[in-house]
């Protein structure tokens, strides 16, 4: 089964246009998918990635790996962000992190339930 893609957002940069319209720089959050897994392609250095937990309680989210150039991984296994908290991580590099190519590559995030949101930034 595949793992269900999450899009990246583009921040305004340093010029925005002005002014910025209603609602034009909100981040959007996408429900984790529990069953299938998330991914997101990575922009080397560029992939930063936000975890929001919409639930009472803490929940956990996990980001899997790869093999670097080094022979060495890395997981962020079952990181806890707590209830109502957003938490950040990378910008991430493509060694590492990046599962292959095609349908599913990138790096994979798997939230605990759909209490886990998700939203990816491209950096600048």
């Amino acid at each position: 089964m595949a793992r269900v893609l999450v899009a990246a957002q583009l921040p305004a940069g340093a010029y925005p246009a002005l002014p910025p319209g209603a609602n034009s720089r909100d981040v959007t959050f996408q429900v984790c998918d529990s069953g299938l897994g998330n991914y997101t392609p990575i922009v080397e250095n560029k992939t930063l990635i936000l975890i929001q937990n919409v639930a009472v309680g803490a929940k956990t989210v996990t980001f899997t790996s790869v093999v670097d150039d080094k022979n060495r991984t890395g997981d962020i296994t079952a990181y806890s962000v707590g209830a109502s908290e957003i938490a950040m991580f990378g910008p991430f590099k493509a060694a590492g992190w990046s599962h292959g190519i095609g349908a599913g590559n990138g790096i994979w995030i798997d939230g605990e339930d759909a209490n886990i949101k998700i939203a990816v930034i491209t950096l600048p």
